[in-house]
C-alpha cells in the first residue's frame, strides 16, 4: 500500500510540475492543482504512521484517554481544510484567467502572442 500511494504522489507530483512548465496559463493553474493534490496526500500519508487499525476516533468509557488507544484526527482535519481552501483558489485563478484572457487576449503566461497568433490577426 505505501508503494501504491507513494507511487501516486510521485505521478501527481511530476504531472504537477510539468504542467507548470507549460506557456499557457490554464495549464499552470492544473499544475498547481495536481500540485496541491500531491501535498494533501502527502500530509495523509505522513499522519498514518501514528495510526494503528481497531483504534477508536473518539472517546470511550473504560479506555484510557491517552493517544496510544485513539485515532489522531490531525491529518485528516488538516488534509479537509487544504481541499477546501485549494478548491477556492482554484476557482480565484480560474476567474482571474477569464479576466485576463478577456483584457489581452491571449492566455499565455508571459503575455505575448506567439508568432502564427499574430500572422492570424
Amino acid at each position: 500500500m505505501e508503494l501504491i500511494l507513494a507511487l501516486a504522489i510521485g505521478v501527481l507530483t511530476g504531472s504537477g510540475v510539468w504542467l507548470l512548465l507549460r506557456p499557457r496559463t490554464y495549464q499552470v493553474i492544473m499544475g498547481l492543482a495536481l500540485m496541491s493534490y500531491a501535498v494533501n496526500l502527502f500530509i495523509f500519508s505522513m499522519g498514518r504512521q501514528g495510526l494503528a487499525i481497531n483504534k477508536a476516533p473518539v472517546l470511550r468509557n473504560g479506555v484510557p484517554t491517552d493517544l496510544a488507544h485513539y485515532a489522531d484526527p490531525m491529518p485528516q482535519a488538516l488534509v479537509l481544510t487544504a481541499i477546501v481552501i485549494g478548491f477556492a483558489m482554484t476557482a480565484l485563478f480560474l476567474v482571474v484567467l477569464l479576466a485576463s484572457r478577456g483584457s489581452s487576449g491571449t492566455d499565455h503566461v508571459d503575455g505575448v502572442h506567439s508568432r502564427t497568433e499574430q500572422e492570424m490577426l
